[in-house]
Order: structure tokens, then C-alpha cells, then sequence
């Protein structure tokens, strides 16, 4: 039996917990779609239509946490961590669905508590994410728990964003801290306030560099073509035996979290 595993740490979770030989997995990242994720592809039109929709205000930077509306994303600690921040001219966005009943009704009475209501905006799952990007000066991910890959970040990198993440699952593989972005303990707020604040007073010159570097270490590793002949290569790999005696097993779909 071979495997596939959009992550390393897909892959040894399946070892370790489900006893799959680590020699009969293979690990294939998740791909961008670099036709897609391409800064120089989105329009400003774009850029403004999804500003006036989400009703940002002009010249304040933009820290964004894309994802779904649930516990373990990591919004309670987003928002715990921009109270510990102490900025007021930033604006920062919750972009996602609610996945739990009452959890953005939680996520509201946070804001509210830290007195963060003129800073915060949670919006609607959004249709535009290249745009979405493009609108942000920082991209985080502060989930709770380990994610099988972590799209968000890699397309967020694709665009030349600045990204800061929790340090486990599949973000450890996916940015390279001090060079694409940073990584953060989990859970802990005031860790992930400190990065938020770093990657905010890069200069523009600081950020030109990171985006360059970021889009070139996505380009490098986390493409669709390269995805797609990953997965060609095993399945070429399982042609080479006795089709008979050897079937696939796709980790991929069954044990991602993201």
C-alpha cells in the first residue's frame, strides 16, 4: 500500500497513529495555482471593489486572519493578541464563515470586551481571495491546533504577503521564519502580538525584499504543475508493480484539516 501526503506531518501522523509504513508514503505538498495567486494580476479595481465591500478604512494597514469562523482557528487568540498590540490605527479583518452556531456572537463579545470595536471587522467568506491579499499588509494564521497544511499561508506567500503562524503542522514546513514570514508558539497571544508588531514596522524596502523572497520560495515548492506531477510520479511508481498486489491509499482528502 502507498500513500499520499499533502505534509509531512500528514505523513508521520498516519505513520504514528495509523501504522502505515513511513517508506510507503509520499509526501506531495498542496499546489497554488500561480495563474491565480499572481500579484501583478490583480487589477486595482479589484482591490477597491473588495475595500468598499468590507468598508476598510483608508491608509491604515490591514492585518487579516482568513479562515473559517470556528474555535480552533484561532480568533480569540488573534483578537487577544491585538489588544495586547495597543494599536488603534490598524484595521484588522475576520474573513470566514461561521462553522459554529453563536462562535462569531463570541468572537464579537471579545472585540467589544478589549474595546477593540473600532478596529476589528468580521466579514462574510470571501469570493476574491487573490484581492483579499492584495488588501492585507499582514496574513495570519493563529490556529489552535495543527492544520494538515495550511492553504491560506502558502497562497498568502504566493501574493508576496507578510505572513506570521502558529508554529506546528504544516505552517513549520511551508514558511521559512526570519526570510517568508514568522512563527509563533500556539495559544499564546502575546507571542503572536510581538510578530504582528514586527511584521508591521518592516520598511517598505524590508517588504519589497519579503515579497520577492516569498513568491520565489512558493514558485520553487508549492505549484499545482508541481503537485500535479508528484502525484503522476507515484501513480508511475505503483504502474512499475503488479497492479494486482499494490493499491492506493490518498491521506490527502481523509486526514488534512485545512
Amino acid at each position: 500500500m502507498t500513500g499520499i501526503a499533502i505534509s509531512d506531518f500528514v505523513a508521520d501522523h498516519a505513520a504514528n497513529v495509523y501504522g502505515v509504513g513511513r517508506d510507503r508514503l509520499r509526501t506531495i505538498p498542496r499546489g497554488v495555482d500561480l495563474e491565480i495567486f499572481d500579484p501583478s494580476r490583480v487589477g486595482a479595481q479589484r482591490i477597491i471593489n473588495l475595500a468598499r465591500q468590507w468598508r476598510l478604512p483608508d491608509g491604515m494597514p490591514v492585518v487579516m486572519l482568513p479562515g473559517r469562523l470556528t474555535r480552533w482557528k484561532g480568533g480569540l487568540d488573534f483578537i487577544a493578541a491585538v489588544a495586547k498590540l495597543g494599536r488603534r490605527d490598524i484595521c484588522c479583518v475576520l474573513a470566514g464563515s461561521e462553522q459554529r452556531r453563536g462562535f462569531r456572537r463570541e468572537l464579537e463579545t471579545a472585540i467589544r470586551d478589549n474595546e477593540l470595536a473600532g478596529v476589528f471587522r468580521i466579514v462574510e467568506e470571501c469570493r476574491d481571495m487573490p484581492a483579499a491579499y492584495m488588501l492585507a499588509d499582514v496574513v495570519v494564521s493563529a490556529s489552535s491546533d495543527p492544520e494538515g497544511f495550511g492553504r491560506i499561508i502558502v497562497e498568502a506567500q504566493a501574493m508576496g504577503r507578510p505572513v506570521v503562524a502558529t508554529d506546528h503542522g504544516g505552517a513549520r514546513e511551508t514558511i521559512v521564519p526570519g526570510v517568508t514570514g514568522w512563527l509563533v508558539p500556539p495559544r499564546e497571544p502575546a507571542a503572536l502580538a510581538a510578530a504582528i508588531g514586527e511584521a508591521l514596522s518592516i520598511t517598505v524596502e524590508e517588504r519589497q525584499q519579503l515579497a520577492k523572497r516569498s513568491i520565489a520560495h512558493i514558485a520553487a515548492r508549492y505549484t499545482r504543475q508541481a503537485m500535479c506531477a508528484g502525484t503522476i510520479r507515484v501513480y508511475e511508481e505503483l504502474l512499475s508493480h503488479d497492479s494486482q498486489e499494490i493499491s492506493t491509499m490518498v491521506l490527502a482528502g481523509a486526514l488534512a484539516t485545512a
